[in-house]
């Protein structure tokens, strides 16, 4: 068995090329992505759901405590913490094979092929270091910051482009065309919600004085 400290090179383990999209729906679907768009209370880009970012600090205790439970390969890293963070952090490979790069430099991450890709796991001083980590683990932090009301949105939306992608691959041509419909009916509806107008909290109070 063959372990190597070294080469990820530029940042992406080539051997997992071909791989389908991360997320559940796969290639087929794209990336159910919510995109750049308004924070939590409506206010300013870049805070909406799917465009959350973790510090460097968060990618590599994330990095740490995932290889503590078991050897992965870089894409099930991706994939594990945005399924932990429910959607709400999903971390290039940008930012993971470059830290990954910076564990194995400092001793803590070594890497072995296994089928033509590369499967990462711990050293003995990475294994110490990943016990010391304390607190919460860091993709819970991204949870914290969403409304209740989003996260099930999300949850829902993320199940609902699962049955999507089963109806895209066993679905008869008539079944796919039924599901279209329903598609653009569940379009117009969720639009029509957002024309309509809600009382803000305490307008009945105020109005009866």
């Amino acid at each position: 068995m063959r372990y190597r400290r070294h080469s990820f090179p530029g940042g992406h383990d080539h051997g997992e090329r071909g791989r389908p999209a991360f997320g559940p729906w796969g290639r087929e679907f794209g990336e159910f992505a919510f995109g750049p768009g308004r924070g939590r209370h409506g206010h300013g880009p870049g805070r909406g759901p799917g465009s959350r970012r973790g510090r460097r600090g968060d990618v590599r205790a994330a990095i740490l405590a995932l290889l503590a439970e078991q050897p992965r390969h870089g894409y099930e890293i991706i994939r594990e913490i945005g399924e932990r963070s429910g959607g709400l952090w999903k971390p290039s490979p940008g930012s993971i094979y470059p830290t990954l790069q910076m564990l194995a430099d400092e001793g803590l991450v070594v890497s072995r092929d296994e089928s033509g890709k590369k499967l990462f796991e711990l050293t003995e001083e990475g294994r110490t270091a990943a016990e010391q980590q304390t607190g919460t683990p860091p993709w819970e932090h991204f949870a914290d910051d969403v409304a209740p009301a989003e996260a099930e949105l999300r949850k829902s939306a993320a199940t609902l482009a699962a049955a999507v992608v089963q109806v895209m691959r066993a679905g008869s041509t008539g079944q796919q065309a039924r599901a279209v419909d329903v598609l653009n009916e569940a379009r117009r509806s969720l639009y029509s919600i957002l024309g309509e107008v809600e009382d803000e909290p305490g307008a009945s109070g105020e109005a009866a004085e």
